[in-house]
């Protein structure tokens, strides 16, 4: 019987040591580590309790010499310090170890050549596929080389030279924009568009194009003053837009804040200035982060299942890597509105906050 690693001289346990302690099959273990084969949860449970008790470790060299591939994949994410890279970056350390890959993560919003680096690994097969968020599809590695490796976008850049997983984002934004209108509002700031910009395809313009199309069925005029631009999408960038709105001496009752972070810095930057959420001003956000559902006042939020975002994501990879030929596929995944306190319905009468 195979006994368990524990110390620095004892012999590393092998694939066929697992097999023996769990009953199965060493083409069993390959399984569960490759998440190729379907394994049924049991029998997962069992081997994963093996490797654990013998601290087996899976020899991703030797397997990359027999395959071709490292079993290591690259993510990369604009800012990583954000509640929503966070969450991701969890669901996609553990959904790959799930599948015995191991996740190379990299951060990209302050040099986006980064990608480019991570496409030069992936070219030299130190990684097998990258899973990429740009910001902009022209600051993207995908824009700029004509033969990709294995590559996945997530987020709503558009393009068709590669996978991708996305949210409907002007869908989204539409319904959120819709949601403030029924609740009383009529003068909405939008926080991550682009002041007077034309909306283009990535997430912020998309997102400004649901706000917009919102209003125009409303017959509401838009302001582009109402249109605050945001460099980083984080709660400092979003406490910084409400006071720069503030600044412009513009009113308004209600603001769409294009991720969670922003709409609780817009809160933060709400109270700081004496105005209450929802008493004298709307607020709702993107993302359904964790934060949102325990912020004072609960946020509402378009949210979406970020481990099915992360699945479809991993299984678009997967199969690129297997089959590099294949056609570009994109899947998109559902999105709701979650109604939570920060939009409760603004008093009859009410004036908008900001003239306050």
């Amino acid at each position: 019987m195979p006994q368990p690693n524990n110390g620095a001289g004892a012999k590393r346990a092998t694939m066929k040591d697992v097999a023996a302690l769990a009953g199965v099959s060493p083409k069993t273990v390959s399984n569960v580590l490759t998440g190729t084969v379907g394994v049924r949860e049991s029998t997962r449970t069992v081997v994963e309790d093996a490797m654990a008790t013998l601290g087996y470790v899976p020899n991703l060299g030797a397997r990359g010499l027999r395959n071709g591939r490292t079993g290591i994949i690259g993510f990369a994410l604009p800012d990583l310090a954000t509640a929503f890279s966070a969450s991701l970056t969890h669901a996609v350390v553990q959904l790959a170890h799930e599948r015995g890959l191991a996740v190379l993560v990299e951060e990209t919003a302050a040099d986006p050549t980064r990608e480019h680096l991570l496409v030069a690994r992936a070219r030299e097969h130190s990684i097998d596929g990258l899973i990429l968020n740009p910001v902009r599809l022209q600051d993207s590695v995908v824009e700029h080389v004509d033969h990709l490796p294995p590559v996945v976008l997530i987020g709503e850049v558009e393009q068709y030279k590669t996978d991708r997983v996305f949210v409907d984002s002007r869908a989204a934004a539409r319904e959120a924009t819709e949601h403030l209108i029924a609740q009383g509002a009529r003068r909405i700031a939008v926080v991550g568009g682009s002041r007077g910009a034309r909306p283009g395809l990535a997430t912020s313009g998309l997102r400004l194009r649901g706000y917009l199309d919102a209003l125009d069925a409303a017959g509401i005029e838009p302001d582009a003053e109402l249109q605050i631009s945001v460099r980083q999408w984080t709660i400092e960038g979003g406490a910084g837009a409400v006071r720069a709105l503030r600044a412009t001496g513009r009113p308004f009752d209600a603001i769409l804040c294009f991720t969670d972070s922003m709409a609780l810095g817009a809160v933060h930057a709400l109270h700081e200035a004496g105005l209450q959420v929802p008493r004298d001003v709307l607020v709702a956000g993107f993302d359904d982060v964790e934060h949102a559902r325990f912020a004072v006042p609960a946020l509402t939020t378009v949210g979406f299942d970020h481990v099915a975002y992360v699945t479809a994501a991993l299984d678009l990879l997967q199969r690129r890597i297997d089959g590099r030929e294949r056609a570009a596929e994109a899947v998109v995944v559902p999105h709701s509105l979650t109604l939570r306190e920060s939009t409760a319905a603004l008093p009859a009468g009410a004036d908008p906050a900001a003239e306050a």
